[in-house]
């Protein structure tokens, strides 16, 4: 940290931030001293300053990669006199400020300091609840007399197009529809596709066709046969671009990079994590357990979280996947035997493959993601090409 970008800090924000045990930041020092002088050269006062700075870490947990920094404390401590004085109904006006503020203030590293000023009460639980309006009805245009029925030249044109390519394929489940617009949406590998229903597309010879020469065929799933070993799931990197919350069912839709577009997901973790929190998330997910109806809705993934230690009332954290990643993403476990091997292109749930290896999934003292192996204890990574995924803040916290 630099000396020159803490000294622009009022003192007790220096004191703070000076007696407050953290880990190593070192590997982000750089954008650390940024933060540290955009907030000691006063741009965030005032007004407009806070408003600029809600808007600037609506999609943010800490200010510098997924971890909290000195950063972090040197914000909430030059904010904490203003922010105390203020009257409650002005913090609802700034969700993202408050929520951020809130969870900054909470910190276990923070509370144990000696210098830590007293906690604001937010009254979270007296917030208003915001109103969520109905898309209004489109309105229907009145048919020209003598005209065709609008699509009737596109439909012929595409029935004639069908005629001469013959009986389309299959496509695969997707959460494209409009009707989903309250779930998230996801973004997972391009050309993966979920399996067809047993029977549709091989009737009358329509499930062989051709393959023009030289085309590639794509790698092949590995079997299921033999014990479960974490190499059988599909874990990749998504991207939350829609949430909202459903009268039946929590959930969102997320972006994998698939041709088919987004996939909707259905969770609770709307009950643990802020909606503000999930809007633009980058997370990791289980993309090949059997989409699954749940209240009425189909799910056709898994967010992968971590949960404390002590129970899910401690917390439940989305597990981040490592820096400059992008939809799409493979994950693997490290290991020779894993690393290389190919996931099922569905986990068989009479098997319960997931679950056998799940026990096994844990954080280590670095929050870094891992699988142990019950039998040999040898501890295998979570990993992509761009680094190791990891939770938050949780330390030796479960992952499902």
């Amino acid at each position: 940290m630099s000396t020159a970008a803490l000294e622009k800090l009022s003192p007790k924000a220096r004191e703070i931030v000076d007696k407050t045990s953290l880990g190593n930041a070192s590997s982000s020092e750089g954008e650390i001293n940024k933060w540290i002088e955009r907030v000691g050269g006063g741009e965030f006062d005032g007004e407009n300053g806070l408003s600029a700075l809600d808007t600037e870490i609506s999609s943010r947990t800490y200010l510098v990669a997924n971890s909290v920094s000195p950063a972090d404390l040197a914000l909430y401590a030059t904010l904490h006199p203003t922010l105390s004085a203020l009257p409650t109904q002005t913090h609802y006006t700034r969700p993202s400020l408050t929520r951020y503020i809130d969870h900054i203030q909470n910190l276990p590293a923070l509370r144990a300091s000696s210098v830590a000023p007293q906690l604001i009460d937010f009254k979270i639980d007296e917030a208003p609840k915001p109103e969520r309006k109905a898309p209004p009805a489109k309105e229907k245009k009145p048919k020209a007399e003598g005209a065709p029925a609008a699509g009737d030249d596109k439909k012929k044109a595409k029935d004639d197009k069908k005629k001469e390519k013959g009986p389309a394929p299959v496509d695969p489940p997707a959460a494209t529809a409009p009707g989903d617009a309250s779930f998230a949406e996801v973004a997972a590998p391009a050309g993966k596709k979920e399996k067809a229903p047993k029977g549709e597309g091989k009737k009358g010879g329509e499930g062989k066709k051709d393959k023009p020469a030289g085309e590639k065929k794509p790698a092949a799933a590995a079997a299921d046969s033999g014990d479960p070993v974490p190499s059988m799931i599909d874990l990749r990197v998504g991207k939350i671009v829609h949430v909202e919350k459903h009268p039946d069912a929590d959930g969102f839709k997320s972006t994998w990079g698939e041709p088919e577009g987004p996939r909707t997901v259905v969770s609770g973790l709307v009950n643990y994590i802020p909606i503000e929190q999930m809007r633009d998330r980058s997370l990791i997910a289980v993309c090949n357990l059997k989409p699954a109806s749940m209240r009425g809705v189909k799910s056709f993934a898994m967010v992968l979280c971590a949960t404390h230690k002590d129970g899910k009332d401690h917390g439940i954290e989305i597990v981040n996947p490592p820096e400059g990643s992008k939809p799409g993403d493979r994950v693997y476990f490290e290991g020779e035997k894993f690393a290389g091997a190919q996931p099922l292109s569905q986990l068989n749930p009479k098997k319960k493959i997931f679950e056998t290896i799940q026990p096994g999934f844990t954080t280590l003292e670095s929050r870094e993601c891992a699988w142990v192996d019950p039998v040999t204890k040898s501890v295998h990574r979570i990993v992509s090409e761009r680094g190791a995924c990891a939770a938050p803040s949780f330390v030796g916290a479960s992952l499902s």
